[in-house]
């Protein structure tokens, strides 16, 4: 053990375990901050807490390492809102914030509010640490709870308002670094062998099986399995969005994106199938269409390394407690070869080219106001093959779930879980997670205003992420709703949904950002080009038509 303060030992326990940037809202850990810089980790200071989480969260989701986010306990409650979605996209994320000393609480102490209900709606683990003496057993136990298991965000709360009662302390610090916890996933369980033998008989039996592939899949690395195992035994395979790309969407076996943000070909193979093979996905609304796709009473075999996820939503024939890619490969290995399911897998490719026919002409589209198909199409074209696409909540996920196609195995999606806004900090993240990968984030202006400020975020630390933006002057998902709500009634509806309609490419310009502006759909594939290679941060603003929404999904 050797003496050293608090902020050392979190600095080089924070360098132990290869994290390259934390993203804070000043001042919190001062002297945690001089150690981190003299270690070469970048300190991104942004604009907001939230923007510090969504970071975080895009970091940890492109790299597969843990994200760090940190702020003073004044701003502990707007970090906690922003894990909201590292929590629901199971992203190892280790927020760091600060509390006052015991003699100060309960006493309205200046800024300062109870941080253990916050976090403990948003994380899976979190303590307080009043001493320096704590911080080898609960640093280290952060980082092994945010890498294990169903990874998730973790939290430590420092002593002092700031943190630097924990900071500015010495003591003698043993300093541990557990290489099974530098990654996701740091162990990968297997199930017993009895059951993966029970799940390749009933599998076997299945005359219209379907995988559907989760998040988990992406986080595993199990993407290769996937593919094998749907070419090994004729299955065609449907992708919630966190899985998107995990097989590639020109695979003659790929059928989309299934549930609330998808294609109709995807819920139409997963509503027909007669056996639905769930693979590390928490079988949600949305991925099920509020469990209507399937229908419930459904065979369901289901792998998920989570064990209180099995049957939680579709009752089990086959039960497979593990991480993704170790099962699946145990499932190939128990199972026979088969070719005997061609009526079914031509049945799931001419659905998917019906559809193709239908959207191909939206695809295609002259229109001017650019209709977002034509977007879709575009970006497809353009994607780099080695791309991060990001995707918004809402429309933007839709758009980018159901119509952007992804070829390539190196091609990857993240998408937000759940908050508008979260693209363009998170973009910011995943490109300082993975900085030789073009990142590319699709967002409406409506989620882009939520952060705009962290443009100068990016030009100040020279983040060469790429924006999208899906400019219609308005929160057009709402649009249709808000339009009936006003039938038969005086006013504007628009007043509920509409915007200025300014130039977003200026904005970026005077932030000292790329920034490039597209009126016409031929324009946007050379646009997103100039973007990619200007060696800055950059925005595309193409302006689409705002009477266009995407369409519901198709139900039984």
């Amino acid at each position: 053990m050797a003496k050293m303060t608090g902020g050392r030992y979190i600095a080089e326990v924070l360098n132990g375990y290869g994290v390259t940037h934390a993203f804070l809202v000043p001042v919190i850990a001062r002297r945690a901050m001089v150690e981190m810089g003299e270690l070469g980790i970048t300190r991104v200071i942004t604009h907001g807490e939230k923007a510090a989480a969504y970071m975080a969260d895009g970091y940890a989701r492109a790299s597969d390492r843990v994200g760090v986010c940190m702020a003073q306990s004044v701003g502990a409650a707007n970090l906690a809102a922003g894990l909201q979605d590292a929590y629901l996209g199971l992203s190892p994320v280790v927020a760091i914030t600060g509390h006052r000393p015991p003699m100060q609480m309960y006493r309205n102490a200046y800024q300062e509010i109870d941080h253990v209900q916050p976090f403990s709606a948003v994380t899976k683990y979190s303590a307080m640490v009043d001493t320096v003496e704590q911080l080898p057993h609960l640093l280290r136990q952060a980082f092994r709870e945010a890498t294990s298991g169903a990874t998730a965000p973790v939290h430590l709360d420092l002593q002092g308002a700031n943190g630097d009662d924990i900071t500015n302390a010495e003591a003698d610090l043993e300093l541990i670094i557990e290489e099974n916890f530098l990654s996701r996933p740091a162990f990968r369980p297997e199930p017993e062998p009895q059951r993966v033998r029970e799940a390749a008989q009933v599998l076997a039996g299945a005359r219209r099986p379907v995988i559907v592939a989760g998040g988990g899949v992406t986080s595993s690395g199990a993407q290769r399995e996937i593919v094998e195992l749907a070419e090994m035994l004729s299955i065609p395979v449907a992708t919630s969005l966190n899985a998107k790309g995990a097989i590639p969407e020109d695979h003659p076996l790929s059928v989309g994106v299934p549930g609330s943000y998808s294609r109709w070909p995807a819920n139409r193979v997963v509503s027909e199938a007669d056996m639905v093979i769930f693979v590390g996905s928490h079988t949600g609304t949305q991925v099920t269409l509020d469990w209507t796709i399937p229908a419930i009473g459904i065979p369901v075999i289901q792998i998920d390394i989570d064990p209180s996820e099995l049957g939680r939503n579709y009752p089990t024939t086959v039960a497979l407690q593990g991480d993704a890619k170790a099962t699946v490969r145990r499932l190939i290995e128990a199972s026979e070869p088969t070719q005997d399911r061609a009526d079914w897998t031509a049945r799931a490719k001419q659905l998917t080219q019906d559809w193709h026919g239908e959207v191909d002409p939206l695809y295609n589209s002259d229109a001017v106001p650019i209709r977002p198909e034509r977007l879709c199409g575009e970006l497809t074209k353009a994607l780099p093959q080695d791309a991060i696409l990001m995707a918004d909540t809402g429309h933007a996920g839709i758009w980018t779930g159901s119509m952007v196609d992804l070829k390539y195995p190196g091609q990857s999606y993240l998408r937000a879980a759940g908050s508008l806004g979260w693209g363009l900090p998170a973009a910011l993240g995943a490109k300082c997670g993975a900085p030789d990968r073009p990142v590319i984030c699709w967002t409406g202006d409506g989620g882009f205003w939520y952060h705009i400020g962290e443009l100068e975020t990016a030009a100040r630390y020279n983040i060469n992420a790429v924006i999208l933006v899906n400019d219609n002057g308005a929160l057009n998902q709402n649009k249709r709703g808000d339009d009936r709500a006003y039938q038969g009634h005086s006013g504007d509806p628009a007043e509920l949904y509409g915007f200025m309609g300014l130039d977003l490419a200026k904005i970026a310009e005077s932030m000292g950002c790329f920034g490039i502006r597209v009126d016409r759909p031929g324009d946007i594939q050379s646009a997103i080009e100039q973007a990619l290679a200007s060696g800055k941060p950059a925005v595309v603003d193409v302006k689409t038509d705002v009477e266009v929404s995407s369409p519901p999904p198709w139900n039984p």
